[in-house]
């Protein structure tokens, strides 16, 4: 546990020893509070749902600039065979990657209660539907890590990392979408709608976490740090 810890710090600080923590963070502030801001004044009404319906095309983008370059960079650099030369197993260096990515994201959603307190000061918005929606962002938030990190150690390339994240992130999260949907049969319809992360995210939303919301996220996570961990052990590093 010690080790997983000191290359989680070690990730984290790396993360603001350059100007990409900094950046990621200012943009993604400046952008939800700004959009928050004019879709809240148009609603005139107390609530954060206009909110909470942001993060996840938000993180489509923010999430993979902060990942694209946790084994991309490493690689392009060399400092990934030091790494793996110590003795710690792939999936503990996988897991502190995961778990310092994690604490980036909640230092950016802890950063945005200011706009619930504003609401608060204002009305009376729903707080059952606050909490959801910040474990929703958490769980979502996690699993667009997992996939980034994946993509980055498969891709040597920051840029492609990137995109390539994006796109797989945007198809799990469209294939769900009704006007996709709608072109399906059925029986595909109804696998496309379990498989999006919109549907179970619009499901947390209502205020009611399931326990198929939560386990569909983890399993989501999981099965991504899996084939993280298979490919770095693949690679000839040691």
């Amino acid at each position: 546990m010690n080790k997983i810890l000191t290359i989680t710090k070690k990730e984290l600080n790396s993360y603001f020893n350059s100007p990409l923590g900094y950046v990621v963070v200012s943009v993604f502030l400046v952008i939800v509070g700004w959009l928050f801001i004019q879709t809240f004044f148009i609603i005139g009404q107390a609530t954060l749902r206009s909110f909470f319906n942001l993060l996840p095309i938000l993180f489509m983008f923010i999430i993979p600039a902060v990942t694209m370059s946790s084994w991309s960079e490493e690689k392009k650099s060399g400092t990934v065979e030091v790494l793996m030369t110590f003795p710690v197993s792939a999936v503990k260096v996988v897991m502190a990657k995961f778990f310092s990515s994690f604490v980036f994201l909640l230092i950016m959603l802890v950063l945005t209660l200011a706009i619930p307190m504003m609401v608060s000061d204002i009305g009376s918005p729903d707080k059952g539907i606050i909490i959801a929606g910040y474990i929703g962002a958490i769980l979502l938030g996690s699993a667009y890590i997992a996939i980034g990190l994946w993509i980055s150690s498969v891709t040597r390339n920051q840029i492609i990392s990137f995109l390539v994240t994006v796109t797989i992130i945007f198809i799990f999260y469209m294939v769900g979408n009704s006007l996709i949907l709608d072109t399906m049969p059925n029986s595909i319809a109804a696998v496309g709608k379990f498989l999006s992360f919109s549907t179970h995210f619009d499901s947390i939303l209502r205020g009611v976490i399931s326990l198929s919301d939560v386990l569909y996220y983890i399993s989501v996570i999981v099965f991504f740090l899996f084939l993280n961990a298979r490919a770095v052990s693949l690679k000839s590093w040691k």
